[in-house]
């Protein structure tokens, strides 16, 4: 007989067995082990995260985490992912770290949360109660043959994210996060806990990072998070005012110029259903979809 998986708490010493397991399960996902780490460790008191990993003969098999949204308005909204093994699956390990952290969400306080999961796992999530029409789109491009780079329109200064104050970083971020598409507003993001949980992220490399700056303040800007030879685009946001003129085209197209000249080969990203100027430039900047993700809500 097959022994049984154990589950338990992470910590900070399973960050690289957790990352080979997501890349495992999630190639597209972009996330180095020293970037695992700073998951597993740094959050927010009030997000009540809580991380999980599955071990079978001590060797990790499937990794699961949740908590609540701290960055919003809207009290009780939570997060639940789970990765596990395709080796491993159909053997009760999913169905533990799931039930383990709607437990966990219930007694923190949680209402409402919501998974994305691969198209072989929409069925395991309805079975739980999931339901939902989001859609998630992944791509990645090879960083060997990207189009022309377009011309820097004229009172815009491109500069790299590590020659940005850290707060002029902040106000574009949130600005342009406001209307990101999701289930809940991106309206109450602490400053000093993005400071930690983002703008110090070791997944960070703010030298490839690109903003475009205008009178002084960050008009848009791109993250580029790096995981040896591969990327993962964080974030590119535009804020309104400077909205219709091809700066998220230019600082991301400019980013991937650079990352390819730093040694990355390749770049992944992801875009909501409904965010179609971000397709739009993904797409032209030569992006094909790897998988999509269906995002689905339980109430607890």
């Amino acid at each position: 007989m097959r022994s049984r998986a154990v589950v338990r708490q992470a910590v900070a010493d399973d960050a690289e067995a957790v990352a080979a397991v997501r890349r495992l399960v999630a190639p597209y996902k972009v996330m180095s082990p020293a970037a695992t780490r700073h998951m597993i460790t740094v959050q927010s008191p009030g997000e009540r995260f809580l991380p999980l990993l599955a071990e079978h003969d001590g060797e990790v098999v499937g990794w699961a985490s949740a908590g609540l949204n701290v960055w919003t308005s809207e009290p009780g909204q939570a997060h639940l992912s789970i990765y596990v093994h395709p080796e491993h699956r159909k053997q009760g390990i999913g169905s533990e770290l799931a039930d383990r952290l709607h437990q966990h969400l219930t007694e923190v306080g949680a209402v409402r949360v919501r998974t994305f999961v691969q198209p072989d796992s929409v069925t395991f999530a309805h079975n739980r109660g999931y339901d939902g029409t989001r859609q998630m789109h992944f791509a990645g491009v090879e960083l060997t043959s990207l189009p022309e780079q377009p011309a820097t329109p004229d009172g815009i200064e491109l500069v790299t994210l590590d020659d940005v104050d850290p707060r002029a970083a902040y106000t574009a971020d949130t600005i342009a996060s406001l209307d990101e598409p999701g289930d809940s507003p991106l309206d109450s993001v602490d400053y000093d806990q993005w400071l930690e949980e983002i703008w110090h992220s070791p997944s960070q490399d703010r030298s490839l990072g690109v903003a475009a700056v205008a009178g002084g303040e960050v008009a848009s800007f791109t993250v580029v998070e790096t995981d040896g030879d591969r990327m993962w685009s964080g974030m590119t946001g535009t804020i309104p005012a400077y909205r219709g003129k091809g700066l998220a085209k230019l600082v991301k197209s400019v980013a991937l110029r650079r990352a390819a000249a730093a040694g990355i080969t390749s770049a992944y990203t992801s875009n909501d259903d409904e965010n179609g100027p971000m397709l739009a430039i993904n797409n032209w900047l030569g992006y094909r979809r790897v998988q999509t993700e269906h995002g689905l809500l339980r109430t607890l």
